[in-house]
């Protein structure tokens, strides 16, 4: 239970917005970003701001931050910070990034002109192609390249944070990064300070995230952010990896019965294609029909997988 707990969970909406989402703390978010950001754009200073964004959820709303930027040359630069979903991941990410661009248009005579933009998501999950690549890389840069492997545009850029990925133990932090890695991921588990983070930042940090320091109505606030986070992280990872494993496997049986038909190894290359896509979808109906018997409504259920609420229904009603 999260009273035993000394430090709150960054991964939980509330602990997330605590630590990097109020004003008194962003000199947090300025050290955390600054070993992420190139040399040209390592933040100065940092301003929140407020968006709201069509389609805005309630729930994405507690997790995305857009920050104007600016560096230490004087330039100013957009980063949007995502404490991301699993569910549909890039869709949402390339789908929130839009919104700083738009937002730069000026009415009137303009050259269309952009300032550079970064999105930033911290994820607690591994993509299933990484694990089936055995890609064990912790920071993921990905911008738009043509066919030779050129970047093509550069002002858009999305960092992926893999922090299961990171295994790093006390002994073995050198680099701030890696101090920082360290803490989001371990920091709800620790309860003291380990020497290696006695630094300013870090004790800073250590500071704001003591739950002993919160109020009885910021208590309840956590203890509901952290069940919610728990639940819903439990409920999917459950689902849909028995619900991948299952679909796998009748596929690959089908696989078979079409190889004695058309050959039986493109038959069963052909069953696994299938097993994936049954699989997926296997997963998502075990997600959705798990997090139903938690108690969840159609319309939360819908949210938190960014799915139509007709979509939900059609699933809670397949056998």
């Amino acid at each position: 239970l999260f009273m035993s707990d000394t430090f709150v969970n960054p991964f939980t909406d509330f602990g997330f917005k605590r630590l990097f989402g109020t004003e008194p703390n962003k000199h947090l978010l300025i050290s955390f970003l600054n070993t992420l950001l190139p040399a040209k754009h390592q933040i100065q200073d940092l301003q929140y701001t407020k968006n709201e964004y069509q389609g805005y959820t309630a729930l994405d709303r507690k997790a995305i931050f857009d920050l104007t930027c600016t560096s230490t040359t004087g330039e100013r630069f957009i980063v949007e910070l995502q404490k991301a979903k699993q569910n549909f991941f890039k869709d949402r990410s390339v789908y929130y990034s839009t919104f700083p661009i738009q937002e730069q248009a000026i009415k009137g005579d303009w050259d269309f002109k952009l300032a550079a933009v970064y999105t930033v998501g911290i994820l607690d999950f591994v993509f299933e192609e990484d694990v089936k690549n055995h890609d064990t890389d912790v920071v993921h840069t990905i911008q738009l390249k043509n066919q030779h492997h050129q970047v093509f545009y550069d002002k858009l850029t999305f960092i992926y944070i893999t922090l299961p990925q990171f295994k790093k133990n006390l002994n073995e932090l050198k680099t701030i990064q890696d101090k920082w890695f360290y803490a989001f991921r371990h920091l709800s588990e620790l309860d003291d300070i380990p020497p290696v983070l006695q630094e300013s930042v870090f004790l800073q940090l250590f500071e704001a995230a003591k739950i002993a320091k919160f109020t009885p109505v910021e208590r309840q606030a956590y203890e509901d952010s952290l069940k919610y986070y728990r639940d819903l992280k439990n409920v999917t990872d459950t689902a849909r990896g028995e619900g991948f494993e299952d679909g796998k496997e009748l596929g690959k049986q089908q696989g078979i019965e079409i190889g004695k038909e058309i050959g039986k190894e493109e038959g069963i290359a052909i069953g696994e294609e299938i097993g994936e896509r049954r699989g997926e979808q296997k997963a998502m109906k075990k997600t959705v029909k798990a997090l139903k018997s938690s108690g969840m409504t159609v319309e939360l259920i819908a949210k938190s997988l960014s799915l139509t609420e007709s979509v939900v229904l059609e699933l809670l009603k397949e056998d």
